[in-house]
């Protein structure tokens, strides 16, 4: 099977350097001076995995022609233009572990509502500065049909990543999984941006887990809305936290922070990362689309309005943030 790993970040440099490693057939589409870098000098994986390994890299999407399975991993904001240069590549199956739940509408798009399955990320990564990627937590990448649902082919290819070193598993649900991991990454993101420190500090405080609750319940309005189930899964208990008191809610949250403490102090939400390095943050594709949702189906969000409308504004001169 022929994977191809659409963005040379943390996680798509994980895996494509696990897809390397176990002997599979793996090409990484990186731009510029990073897809120079692995080039010369290989993926470089540390923290829960140690290896250097090579991969055939390109810089150009061109060169790519075919693919079994596309893994899209740029940036949200990074998609249209990303997908743009890989629409002539004649793809079997579609996914991205992109944050939100716009990527699937995305991809369907752009290759097709057959070729397009669910996909939700629970492991995380960081870029460090001289090359190397910190592989941080190793939870579970979910994998399946859409809307609901599972085949063999979403079981192979969870059987092949699972082989590789990243712990993978199939699901008849994996909306409910998508919709259930973007809620709680609304509270981290929205914290992680506003306090600037790691995951575990900002659930673990009462004050900024009280935030957090707040933006995780309002968003779970819309998706009633949008008839969307969700479920409880580590580290967030979404479906518990949007059924019981704020005070009950940030004491969850504050069990979470003293779970991520113990399994990995150092994770730090992406959207952090981008914001210390001086790159755009995924606002619209996220937070926007809350809001919008929101707005469309006449659900207050005034929490989520406030995070969205700051986060928005530093986002407009991230650059001299430091």
């Amino acid at each position: 099977m022929r994977f191809v790993v659409l963005g040379a970040g943390a996680l798509g440099s994980v895996i494509a350097g696990h897809l390397a490693k176990a002997g599979e057939n793996v090409v990484l589409i990186a731009r510029g001076e990073r897809g120079k870098y692995l080039k010369e000098h290989g993926i470089t994986i540390t923290g829960l995995s140690e290896f250097t390994i090579p991969c055939t890299v390109v810089t150009d999407p061109k060169e790519v022609l075919e693919a079994d399975v596309l893994i899209v991993t740029v940036k949200t904001s990074d998609m249209e233009s990303a997908l743009a240069g890989v629409k002539h590549i004649s793809v079997s199956n579609v996914l991205s572990v992109q944050n939100g739940v716009v990527k699937n509408e995305q991809l369907a798009g752009a290759f097709g509502k057959e070729k397009t399955l669910g996909a939700s990320a629970f492991f995380s990564a960081e870029m460090m500065p001289e090359g190397p990627v910190n592989f941080t937590m190793n939870r579970c990448f979910h994998i399946g049909e859409l809307p609901e649902g599972t085949s063999e082919r979403v079981k192979k290819i969870v059987e092949i990543i699972e082989r590789s070193g990243i712990h993978a598993e199939s699901t008849p649900t994996i909306q409910t999984i998508e919709w259930s991991k973007f809620i709680g990454w609304l509270g981290f993101m929205t914290l992680s941006v506003l306090t600037r420190t790691e995951t575990y500090r900002f659930l673990s405080d009462s004050d900024t887990a009280a935030i957090g609750a707040r933006v995780m319940k309002e968003a779970a309005l819309v998706a009633n809305k949008l008839n969307v189930p969700l479920e409880d899964s580590p580290p967030v208990p979404v479906k518990t936290i949007i059924s019981i008191t704020e005070k009950e809610a940030v004491e969850k949250l504050q069990e979470a922070g003293a779970m991520m403490k113990s399994m990995a102090p150092t994770h730090r939400v992406s959207t952090l990362q981008d914001l210390e390095r001086g790159r755009p943050l995924e606002v619209e594709e996220t937070l926007g689309y809350i809001v919008k949702k929101a707005g469309e189906h006449d659900v207050p969000v005034p929490n989520m309005e406030i995070c969205y409308r700051l986060i928005s504004g530093i986002n407009r001169f991230v650059g001299d943030v430091k």
